[in-house]
Order: structure tokens, then C-alpha cells, then sequence
């Protein structure tokens, strides 16, 4: 197999600083192959993920590849993962959904890049049940709890930006288990029913208007895309961006994080938007260290880095973006659906007519 190509942006991230960048994440991986937010730091499924496509669009793939294998063998009997790790010890018994169904990203992401069926066969088994443990715990109109308690219980309280998350997901998963001639119909009902409670019932989801996820999460898990996903971008653009720094992570502190700005690269490169998405990378290379990892924010009102650490999923937004943007491996348009299915919209629409206060 040939050497993958490590992404390029020129005039902001050469090919050299995004592989020293997926070192620099490797370098945090554990020998069980899970990756934690920094050395010494907690391991949850989501950012573990992120880390691992990372590695892969860099080139790592035996490391991408021990972090799936950390996944396949520490996934419960019902699908799930403990929502905290720390040096192999559960610190939180809880499940996350959206942090459970994201391994359908990492999993078609490093199919992508790989090319390896053998992988997409021995990872199947493990999308299958976490996304069937995720769709346990969707309600009738379409929106998911965010979390299963250590006991069992749904929270019942569903999010906007973690179903926006399980949007893509769905997608990925169900492109994988065609991949695999593993049809799931009932997943593109459930994703249809979640994309549309999502486009058109905002009053289901517990209000987060303050933070910049829950404004353009919508858009990068790809149920709002196109003129709607440009205008709701734009909508609350000054409430965010920071010129020359990034984007807040809340509106109400003057505090701009490197994933949520590299997130929403992702989200205008998806809408079309590539000049602003393009400044914004740029915007955010003050938090770049000097050996490719990047400190996760700036407060800005006093020039200070907080917290104080270098992410590993903050370096792995950086990755993703840049591959985006750069359309270098072949898993550079995952955040932009190429080929991704889109569930069944009209028969949501349908059944949802037939549900009392939908």
C-alpha cells in the first residue's frame, strides 16, 4: 500500500506541521490504544474517535487502527461505552449517545483512507450494536436522549448538538452497512425521523443557545445544509467569531477554543463557504505549540491559555479541518456527506403526522 498523502493548507499548515500534529497525538496514545484528552487525562469514546481519524488522515494507521481495537474490545453487552476512562479505571458508568454512535464516523472514516474490508468487517459488529443502542433511546417525534445513567434510565432530556452529532453518525453507519451488505432499513427511518425533528422542532431539544455548538452543530452534522445552513451560520456569526482568533465557545465569555473553531471550518467548508472557513484555520494557529499539539483556548480578555492543556482532540479537530479544506485523502469530504445516504425524509414526515402534538 502506497504512503497516503498528510494534508496541506497552504499558506497556514504545511504537510510536515499536520504530521508533526499527528504525532504529537500518537504520542499521547496509551499501549491499550486508547487515546486521552492529554497525558494523564480521561478517555471518552467521542474525542478518542477524533483522535484516531486524525492519526489516519496523517498517515498513522496502525495507531488509528490499535485505537479501534481499543473500542472492539472495551464496548459493553449493550452496545455502549462508558461515558469516562482513566488509566483503564470507569470513572463515569454513564452512557453518552452521541459519544456512542460516533465510532460510525471513525469506523467509514478509516474505510475511507484504509481501503481495508477486513477492518470494515471485524468493526461492523461493534457500529451495529452501538448504533442500535443509540436508536434504544429515541423518542417518537425523532430527537434521542443525550445519556443512559450508570442504572439504565434515559436522561430524558435530548440535545441539540449531540443529535446533530448522531445525524452524521446514522449517515456513516448506514453507508458502512451497505458497504458491508448489512442493509438496515430501520436506520434510515430513525435517521429520517432525527433529521427531520431536527430541521423543524427546535422546542424538543433542552435550550443551549449560548454555546457556539449548539449554533452550528446542525450544519456540520449535515440536517441543515445549502442557503438554510449558510443564513443560520450567518445568523449569529458576530455573537461567536473573533476576528484574527477564533470562535468563542460560549457568548457570554471572552474565550475562543480551537475545536469549536476548527468545527465550524468544517461546517462552512460544507456550505460552501471556503474564504471564511480558510481565515478561521488560520484565525486559530495561536494556539498551536511548538510540537504540534495545540492548547485548547485562549482567554482572550487576558491573554491567558486555558484550560491549562494541549488536547488531543483540539490537534485532532486541527487534522480534519485541514484535510477539508485541502481535499487530500480520501476521507476529506466525510464532514461534507459525499456519498453519504440521507434517511428517509418523507416517510418521516408521514408518520409523524400520524403522532399526536409531532
Amino acid at each position: 500500500m502506497p504512503e497516503p498523502d498528510v494534508p496541506e493548507v497552504p499558506g497556514v499548515l504545511s504537510a510536515a506541521a499536520l504530521a508533526q500534529t499527528g504525532r504529537s497525538i500518537a504520542a499521547a496514545q496509551l499501549p491499550s490504544g486508547a487515546v486521552p484528552w492529554f497525558p494523564g487525562g480521561h478517555v471518552d469514546p467521542w474525542d478518542h474517535v477524533e483522535a484516531a481519524m486524525a492519526m489516519a488522515a496523517t498517515g498513522l494507521l496502525a495507531e488509528a487502527e490499535r485505537a479501534y481495537e481499543w473500542l472492539r474490545k472495551t464496548q459493553r453487552a449493550d452496545g455502549s461505552w462508558p461515558l469516562q476512562v482513566r488509566d483503564g479505571r470507569v470513572e463515569d458508568a454513564g452512557a453518552d449517545t452521541n459519544f456512542c454512535a460516533y465510532p460510525a464516523v471513525g469506523v467509514w472514516h478509516h474505510l475511507l483512507i484504509s481501503g481495508d474490508d477486513g477492518f470494515a468487517e471485524r468493526m461492523w459488529p461493534v457500529v451495529r450494536a452501538a448504533i442500535d443502542f443509540v436508536l434504544s433511546v429515541q423518542r417518537e417525534r425523532g430527537e434521542i436522549d443525550w445519556a443512559v445513567g450508570a442504572s439504565g434510565v434515559p436522561t430524558g432530556e435530548a440535545l441539540l448538538s449531540g443529535c446533530s452529532s448522531i445525524h452524521h453518525s446514522l449517515r456513516c453507519a448506514l453507508a458502512l452497512a451497505e458497504h458491508v451488505d448489512q442493509p438496515q432499513p430501520e436506520w434510515e427511518v430513525a435517521l429520517g425521523r432525527l433529521g427531520h425533528v431536527l430541521r423543524h422542532h427546535p422546542e424538543a431539544f433542552t435550550p443551549k443557545t449560548r454555546y457556539s455548538m449548539d449554533w452550528y452543530y446542525p450544519v456540520l452534522g449535515g440536517a441543515v445544509r445549502g442557503e438554510a445552513g449558510r443564513q443560520r451560520l450567518f445568523a449569529r456569526w458576530s455573537d461567536f467569531v473573533v476576528d484574527g482568533l477564533g470562535v468563542r465557545c460560549v457568548d457570554d465569555h471572552p474565550w475562543v477554543t480551537g475545536a469549536e473553531t476548527c468545527e465550524l471550518v468544517l461546517s462552512l467548508d460544507a456550505v460552501g463557504e471556503h474564504d471564511r472557513a480558510h481565515e478561521l484555520l488560520a484565525a486559530m494557529q495561536h494556539l498551536r505549540a511548538p510540537d504540534g499539539s495545540y492548547w485548547t483556548g485562549l482567554v482572550y480578555a487576558d491573554g491567558k491559555r486555558w484550560p491549562q492543556e494541549r488536547s488531543t482532540w483540539t490537534a485532532g479537530a486541527v487534522v480534519l479541518a485541514a484535510d477539508a479544506l485541502s481535499r487530500t485523502t480520501p476521507g476529506s469530504g466525510i464532514f461534507r456527506g459525499e456519498k453519504l445516504p440521507t434517511g428517509l425524509e418523507n416517510a418521516a414526515c408521514c408518520e409523524l403526522e400520524q403522532v399526536p402534538g409531532a
